[in-house]
């Protein structure tokens, strides 16, 4: 069988002007449309809900803990199960997400805020993001945390940056050095 050394024949030229062509629409396309991360600063209760959360993570086996409050009440909590499950995905907020999940409560995850002690990882933070959730609170942030332990360095913000549908307010350094301080 004979292959063509041409490679930008007429079908491909097609694509690649139609594929430009997308790309500039796209560009071009409203900013509106686009969700953002809204830096928002601690509210009153921030700091209650986030020494529960760091309570948890004390008690985990990794320190990280998740608590998840939907109107001025703990809903669900979580802490790190890696070690003890081995499951690589029992990260705080995941297990936080999952008992809110359990105890029929899916419904209210519009109105919940999440509170955890370290910077959500990009899972942590897409699963946040698709539970719909329109806050999240943490304590010690990526850049804290590196330098204690390995982070994967893309932050909660660009997580949600990059989102097409939600946008989220995102609270960070409540309480960070009593997060940090479980990292021995």
């Amino acid at each position: 069988m004979r292959r063509s050394s041409r490679r930008c024949g007429p079908h491909n030229r097609r694509q690649a002007i139609f594929g430009a062509a997308s790309m500039a629409l796209a560009a071009a396309a409203p900013r509106s449309a686009e969700a953002r991360a809204v830096a928002e600063p601690p509210r009153a209760e921030d700091e209650k809900f986030m020494r529960l959360a760091i309570a948890e993570a004390a008690q985990a086996d990794f320190p990280f803990g998740a608590v998840i409050a939907i109107g001025g009440e703990v809903a669900a909590k979580g802490r790190n199960l890696g070690k003890t499950t081995h499951d690589p995905t029992a990260h705080g907020e995941m297990i936080a997400i999952r008992n809110l999940v359990m105890i029929g409560r899916s419904a209210e995850f519009p109105k919940a805020t999440i509170y955890t002690s370290g910077e959500p990882c990009p899972m942590c933070m897409g699963a946040i993001i698709w539970c719909g959730m329109k806050r999240v609170v943490f304590a010690a942030s990526i850049d804290e945390l590196s330098t204690r332990i390995g982070q994967i360095r893309l932050t909660s913000r660009a997580v949600a940056e990059a989102t097409p549908f939600e946008t989220v307010a995102i609270t960070g350094g409540v309480l960070s050095q009593e997060s940090l301080s479980l990292f021995r």
